[in-house]
């Protein structure tokens, strides 16, 4: 059973995001349960490593927001410091 607990710890740390990855949900349908967003990474195309990491998310049945819920460190357009109307 103690085994089991490891593996279990050990695959939950492994979940990891990078802007890659995460961009393949940029346009999910939100909000989104775990399963939808898993149904939608598999039909859109996404790597192995999206889906992975969405079934490691816990499913309390709530549906997810926006992606910042999944991944809090996920930038937004007021991370970068550019001017739009210069381009």
């Amino acid at each position: 059973m103690q085994a089991v607990k490891a593996v279990n710890k050990i695959k939950s740390e492994t979940m990891y995001w990078t802007l890659e990855l995460a961009s393949y949900l940029e346009d999910a349908p939100w909000p989104a349960t775990k399963d939808e967003l898993i149904d939608y990474a598999i039909r859109s195309g996404a790597p192995l490593e999206v889906v992975e990491n969405l079934q490691e998310l816990e499913d309390d049945g709530e549906p997810y927001e926006n992606i910042e819920e999944i991944w809090p460190d996920y930038p937004t357009k007021d991370d970068f410091f550019f001017n739009e109307d210069e381009y």
